[in-house]
């Protein structure tokens, strides 16, 4: 059985997947979801190859921007900006209450930097999964980087 935050998840990035056309290729109707697990990226287009990065989060405004969204693992998210790599980035935000209502925002890879993200401390010895470092998102600076497209 799926977590809530799981189901959160998957319905943001159904929400990206049918809300619009590969933004590299322009082909309608061909985002489709990548594995459970694949590392930094969520969505591929089975045309062109394009990749990104869905996160979803409840609000009770879905027109202000986070001052935080929670990342994945830091490890292959440091690694692939070492190498100079990022992925585009779809933020969507239901609200708490009417979850009918949400908001898409967009930050192309291109605007992206590693101030945007930010290592969280290692859980510790006595956690389910101890060791594992996360980040997450500065939103103070994507606000300004991220474009609302819904």
């Amino acid at each position: 059985m799926k977590t809530d935050k799981q189901q959160l998840g998957e319905r943001g990035e159904g929400i990206v997947r049918t809300s619009f056309n590969c933004f590299k290729c322009k082909k309608p109707n061909t985002l489709k979801k990548l594995i459970n697990n694949f590392k930094c990226a969520d969505i591929i287009c089975d045309f062109c190859g394009y990749l990104a990065q869905v996160k979803t989060k409840r609000v009770t405004n879905i027109d202000v921007f986070p001052d935080k969204i929670l990342g994945a693992a830091w490890q292959p998210q440091k690694e692939r900006m070492d190498a100079g790599i990022y992925f585009p980035l779809f933020l969507v935000l239901i609200h708490k209450i009417n979850t009918k209502r949400y908001s898409v925002f967009y930050i192309p890879s291109e605007l992206q930097s590693r101030e945007m993200f930010i290592k969280r401390n290692s859980l510790s010895q006595n956690a389910k999964r101890a060791g594992w470092q996360g980040f997450y998102y500065e939103g103070n600076i994507m606000k300004d980087l991220a474009t609302k497209l819904i």
